[in-house]
């Protein structure tokens, strides 16, 4: 096992960088102080993330490829909500010595792959000797000669729109913190009681949360489709349609029926992780009440699916791969956001910088 500490910094690059991609709108790649991109529409889309060992991720259970997956996603995800083709990323490294090497080229491959639905090129970065594995991405994107699409143009009468899944993440985290699943996507069954066991495919929940596929299409669909307002799920659902209402000065009241699908689907993990945290009947493991919490816990609350929430004026058919969820109302003297005009009953979301 060849160690990051056994290689010089070129000799890690030149492991790195043949596996990153280029990128349609790359003029010069990896190799001189700075990449060069094309910008056709005379403006950039730019945002930026970090991802730090032990708070965003576990070492213990995501590979460097799984690393290399989420940073993309919740990258790239950012670009699409603004209804923006995203370009390129440039992305720098922290990495302890004793860090086997092959996380690190696995973390370039997992960069490729979840680059690759986008077209968007790796075109550089950084790489340093640190405490803790940290993974810091700048993505850029292109407008295409489109209005950006902002959080503060939803207005009361509008259609609230969701694309992508809801939940998954969390359930899947949930999952592996159980001890349910054994990363990598390896079940566990859990035997709730005397004779009946849980054999559920969870695996694509646990997939979720390790390797996130946000619905990057989408966003430069609901701009040309006339979307009024747009963000990424990467806090909760309800932390962030919080922040779309209060930029934009209304309300956001959800269907209580909405995300029935995610809620099935999600059902036999939450059984599962409801019995293993000791809730519930013993003679089969949580009661309704139990898997309901849970399942609004993830639902309402989970973050990290990095879907898509949007604003669409009412008479506008939505676009393929979103579902209508709710609506935009008057502001009130209540919270910004409600569950069938009532005041939700379950956590704001998921707080990084506090996690």
């Amino acid at each position: 096992m060849t160690r990051v500490r056994d290689l010089s910094e070129e000799q890690i690059l030149e492991r790195i960088v043949p596996l990153l991609p280029r990128g349609s709108a790359t003029l010069l790649g990896p190799g001189d102080d700075a990449a060069v991109l094309a910008a056709p529409d005379g403006r950039f889309v730019v945002s930026t993330d970090v991802l730090v060992e032990d708070r965003h991720f576990r070492a213990r259970w995501s590979t460097g490829y799984d690393v290399g997956r989420r940073a993309a996603a919740q990258n790239l995800a950012d670009i699409a909500a603004m209804g923006a083709r995203p370009t390129a990323l440039v992305t720098s490294l922290v990495v302890p010595g004793d860090t086997d090497v092959e996380w690190v080229t696995g973390l370039a491959r997992g960069l490729a792959d979840g680059c690759a639905p986008a077209g968007a090129g790796a075109v550089g970065g950084d790489l340093s000797g640190g405490p803790c594995l940290v993974v810091s991405v700048t993505v850029h994107g292109d407008l295409e000669g489109r209005a950006p699409v902002l959080r503060s143009g939803a207005r009361s009468g509008d259609v609230v729109a969701h694309a992508g899944v809801r939940g998954w993440s969390a359930a899947g985290l949930a999952l592996l913190e159980a001890g349910l699943v054994r990363a990598p996507l390896s079940p566990v069954p859990l035997e709730v009681s005397e004779g009946v066991v849980l054999e559920d495919a969870w695996e694509r929940l646990v997939s979720a949360h390790l390797r996130p596929e946000p619905p990057l299409a989408a966003g430069v669909a609901a701009a040309e489709a006339g979307a009024t307002a747009m963000l990424d799920l990467s806090d909760g659902l309800l932390r962030d349609a919080g922040r779309l209402a209060v930029a934009s000065g209304v309300r956001i009241d959800f269907d209580a029926g909405a995300f029935a699908a995610d809620r099935e689907e999600l059902r036999s993990a939450a059984r599962a992780v409801a019995a293993a945290s000791g809730l519930g009947d013993p003679g089969w493991g949580p009661g309704r009440s139990d898997v309901d919490g849970v399942l609004d816990g993830w639902i309402w609350g989970g973050g990290e699916d990095h879907g898509l929430l949007a604003t669409f004026p009412a008479d506008v058919p939505l676009p393929a791969g979103w579902t209508a969820v709710g609506l935009v109302r008057e502001p009130g003297e209540g919270p910004a956001v409600t569950i069938g005009g009532a005041e939700p009953d379950v956590g704001p979301g998921w707080d990084h910088f506090r996690a």
